[in-house]
C-alpha cells in the first residue's frame, strides 16, 4: 500500500459531586497540587521558607478550614427568596452586584469606645488598615457605599504591609490593572501533536484548517465514491467531526427542580436524568429526535440532592446516589414495574462515628458489573461486591472529599481512577489495594477537582478543577508515589494559607498559576467551574471519531474544544432558556437576571446530538435539560419542530410554559406553524 498523509485511529481505540459541597473547602494542612514556579514566586511574597503568598489568603479566614456540617451546593434559601426580593432590593447596586454599606466613626483624639482600648498599639495592621479606609473614603468619619468588587479589591491587598509611614502604598503587581498571568499557551503544541497523531480521530495532513472541506463537499465525495477505501474512510471520519451541535434547540425538557446529571446509555437508546427532587427520569430516545418518557424512580430517603448515577455495562441496571451510604439500583427495562433496591456501601467498615459523615459523591460500575466503585466525603474510595453485597475496600486515599471516580477500561474492572479536593488524581489497582497504596498520581491542579472522566482506552483521562481549567493525562505519565513523595510535588497547594470557595467567590486571572510538577498533556480554559461540581467528558467515538473534549459551565454554555485547547464551538443554553418557564421568570416581576448553569453534558453516542443537564431561573431552584442537534439553518422543516418547550413527561403544556412561537427559534415571522 502507497504511504499516505492521513492518519487514522489505531484499531482497538475506543470512546467511551454533588450537592453537600459545603464540606469541600480544603482543610488546612491537606494535601494538594504542587508549589509556585520561580516567575510567580517573584510576583508573589514569600512570608517563609517554603510558603508561596496568594492574593487571595488577605481575606481567607481561618474558621473555614473546617468541612462545614451540611451542603451549600444547592442553596435551599433560594426557594424562599422571592419572599424577600423587595426587603433585598436595597443591598443591590445598579450593576446587580452586592451592596454593602461600610460605616466608620472616627472618634475624636483620647476617645475611647472601651477602657481596654487604651492599650491598643497604634502601629497594627488593623489600625493602619481603618486608617487607610478612612483615606480612601475622604472625609474620615461617615459613610461609604461600596460594591462587593470595590471591597473585595479593597480589603484583598497586602494589608500585612501597611504601616502609619506607608503614604505611597499601592497594590502588589499580581492584582493591578492589565497584569496578564502566563497561562499555558494556546493553541497547545502537544495538544497538536495528539490531533495529528490519530488517536483522537482522523486527521488529514492535506487539508490545512484554513482549507478544510464544506460538509456539503463531503457528502458530494461520499456519494460519487471518490477516493480509495482509506480516503473514504476518513471522509466519513471528518464529516462526524464538523457536525457540532448548534446553540438552537430541538427541545426543552423543565422540571421543577435542578438537573444534576443526565447521560444516554451507550447505544443511545435511552436517557436518564437525575433531579434534585430525588428521582430519576428515563426515556426512549431510540428515536433520538422524538424522545418519550417511560420510566421515573426515586431515592427512599435521600439527602438534600441525588449526586450522581451510572449505568451497568449491560444497561439493564442504572445506580444512583444521594449524600447517603446507600446506592439505589433501578431495573431500567420498561416493562419491569417493581420498586428499587438499596445497597449499604459502608456495610461493617465504617468507623464509629463515620456513618453520619459518609456521603457519596460519585459512584462507577466495573467493567464487568461485578463491582461498584464509591467516592466519599470520608476522604475515601469504597470498591463494592455487588454479588456478594459487601464492600471489599474502603481506603481513605485523600486527604478530602473524593468528588470522582472512574475507571481506565470499561474492559477491564482492575485500574480506577479518584480525583480528590486535596487537588490530586490518584491512580489505584484494584488487585493491590489492600496495600492502601495508590500505585500512581496527577498534579496540576491548584484548586480541587469536580470531575473526572476516562476516554476508556486505558490510557487518557480528563479532569475538571476548581481552579477554573480542564486537563488531559495520560496514564504512562502519572508519578510514582515515591517521585510524589521525592518532589514534594504537593506542597504548595499542601500549606497555602488562602480558601477559595467556589461555591460564591469569583475566580479572577490574578489567582491563577501554574503548578510546578504538572504532569498533565493539554491544559483547557474559558469554561467556569463555580457553585458546584461541573462535569466534564471526552466526545463519543461514533458521533464524533473521539474529536474533542467537552464541559459545562457556570456562566450558561456548553464549551467544545479541540485537542490543542483552541475553542471548537460553545452552545449558549442560557439565551435558549431564558423567559421559558412562566412560573419561575417573570421580569415584571423578578428583579433578578435569568441565571443559567450547565453541571452536565451528554453527547449521543451515534447522532449528532447532546443534552445539557441545567440549572435555571433567577436564583436557579428549577432545571432543564435542553436538546441540541447539527442545524446549519435556524428554520428546520422537520417534526416535530424546533424549540419545542415540554415538561418532564415530554407533554406540551401552554398553561405552564411560553412556547414564544420556538419553531424556527423565535426568528420565523410565519405565525401559521408557531404552536403544535
Amino acid at each position: 500500500m502507497s504511504s499516505s498523509p492521513i492518519t487514522q485511529p489505531p484499531d482497538g481505540d475506543s470512546g467511551s459531586d454533588a450537592a453537600f459541597e459545603g464540606s469541600h473547602e480544603n482543610m488546612a494542612g491537606h494535601v494538594g497540587s504542587g508549589e509556585s514556579n520561580a516567575e510567580h514566586h517573584e510576583q508573589g511574597h514569600s512570608d517563609d521558607a517554603g510558603y508561596i503568598y496568594h492574593p487571595a489568603q488577605d481575606h481567607a479566614d481561618p474558621a473555614e478550614d473546617e468541612h462545614d456540617e451540611e451542603d451549600d451546593d444547592y442553596d435551599d434559601e433560594d426557594e424562599h427568596d422571592d419572599e424577600d426580593d423587595e426587603d433585598d432590593e436595597e443591598y443591590f447596586d445598579d450593576n446587580g452586584g452586592l451592596e454593602f454599606e461600610l460605616v466608620i466613626d472616627e472618634l475624636a483624639p483620647g476617645a475611647h469606645h472601651h477602657e481596654e482600648d487604651e492599650d491598643d498599639d497604634p502601629t497594627e495592621p488593623g489600625n493602619a488598615l481603618q486608617r487607610r479606609i478612612l483615606q480612601i473614603i475622604s472625609g474620615g468619619g461617615g459613610r461609604a457605599h461600596l460594591s462587593s468588587q470595590q471591597l473585595l479589591a479593597l480589603i484583598g491587598h497586602h494589608m500585612g504591609a501597611i504601616d502609619d509611614n506607608d503614604n505611597d502604598w499601592e497594590p502588589p503587581r499580581r492584582m493591578r490593572p492589565g497584569y496578564v498571568p502566563a497561562f499555558p499557551k494556546v493553541p497547545s503544541e502537544q495538544g497538536r501533536k495528539l490531533m495529528e497523531s490519530g488517536v483522537f480521530g482522523a486527521f488529514d495532513l492535506r487539508e490545512p484548517d484554513s482549507k478544510k472541506k464544506r460538509l456539503t463537499r463531503r457528502l458530494l465525495d461520499r456519494e460519487l465514491g471518490l477516493g480509495d477505501r482509506t480516503d473514504q474512510k476518513t471522509n466519513l471520519a471528518l464529516m462526524a467531526q464538523q457536525m457540532i451541535p448548534s446553540s438552537k434547540p430541538e427541545m426543552v425538557i423543565h422540571y421543577d427542580d435542578p438537573v444534576c446529571c443526565g447521560q444516554f446509555s451507550d447505544d443511545g437508546n435511552f436517557f436518564y436524568a437525575c433531579v434534585k427532587d430525588f428521582k430519576v427520569r428515563m426515556y426512549d430516545t431510540s428515536n433520538p429526535y422524538n424522545w418519550k418518557h417511560y420510566k421515573t424512580v426515586r431515592y427512599p430517603f435521600g439527602q438534600w440532592t441525588l449526586t450522581d448515577a451510572d449505568l451497568s455495562p449491560d444497561n439493564k441496571w442504572l445506580a444512583y446516589s444521594s449524600l447517603t451510604s446507600q446506592v439505589c439500583f433501578a431495573p431500567t427495562d420498561p416493562n419491569d414495574t417493581g420498586d428499587p433496591y438499596t445497597l449499604d456501601l459502608a456495610g461493617g467498615m465504617v468507623r464509629q462515628g463515620w456513618r453520619d459523615a459518609f456521603p457519596i459523591f460519585s459512584i462507577r460500575f466495573s467493567g464487568d458489573g461485578r463491582t461498584l466503585v464509591a467516592g466519599t466525603g470520608a476522604d475515601s474510595i469504597v470498591v463494592y461486591d455487588i454479588e456478594r453485597r459487601e464492600p471489599l475496600y474502603n481506603v481513605e486515599g485523600h486527604d478530602n472529599d473524593v468528588n470522582a471516580v472512574c475507571f481506565a477500561d470499561k474492559q477491564s474492572p482492575h485500574i480506577l481512577y479518584s480525583g480528590s479536593d486535596d487537588c490530586t488524581i490518584k491512580v489505584w489497582d484494584t488487585r493491590s489495594m489492600s496495600s492502601r497504596r495508590e500505585a500512581g498520581a496527577f498534579v496540576g491542579h491548584m484548586e480541587g477537582l469536580t470531575y473526572i472522566d476516562s476516554k476508556g482506552d486505558g490510557r487518557y483521562i480528563l479532569s475538571n478543577g476548581k481552579d477554573q481549567s480542564m486537563k488531559l493525562w495520560d496514564l504512562r505519565m502519572a508519578m510514582s508515589t515515591a517521585r510524589v513523595e521525592e518532589l514534594d510535588a504537593t506542597r504548595t497547594t499542601a500549606r497555602r494559607r488562602y480558601q477559595f470557595d467556589y461555591r460564591f467567590a469569583e475566580y479572577h486571572d490574578y489567582m491563577w498559576q501554574p503548578h510546578p510538577h504538572d504532569n498533565s498533556l493539554v491544559t483547557f480554559r474559558g469554561h467556569k467551574v463555580q457553585r458546584t461540581l461541573i462535569r466534564c467528558h471526552f466526545s463519543p467515538p461514533g458521533s464524533t471519531n473521539s474529536r474533542y473534549v467537552y464541559s459545562g459551565s457556570y456562566d450558561g454554555f456548553v464549551y467544545v474544544w479541540n485537542l490543542d485547547a483552541t475553542i471548537a464551538a460553545k452552545i449558549d443554553v442560557k439565551a435558549v432558556t431564558e423567559g421559558l418557564r412562566i412560573p419561575g421568570y417573570s421580569p415584571a416581576t423578578t428583579r433578578r437576571d435569568w441565571m443559567t448553569l450547565v453541571r452536565d453534558v451528554g453527547w449521543h453516542p451515534n447522532a449528532p446530538l447532546l443534552v445539557a443537564s441545567s440549572w435555571n431561573g433567577p436564583t436557579m431552584n428549577a432545571g432543564t435539560a435542553t436538546l441540541h442537534s447539527y442545524n446549519e439553518n435556524d428554520v428546520d422543516e422537520a417534526e416535530p419542530g424546533m424549540g419545542l418547550s415540554v415538561n418532564e413527561k415530554i407533554q406540551p403544556d401552554e398553561g405552564l410554559f411560553n412556547w414564544r412561537g420556538m419553531r424556527g427559534f423565535m426568528d420565523d415571522d410565519d405565525d401559521d406553524d408557531d404552536f403544535f
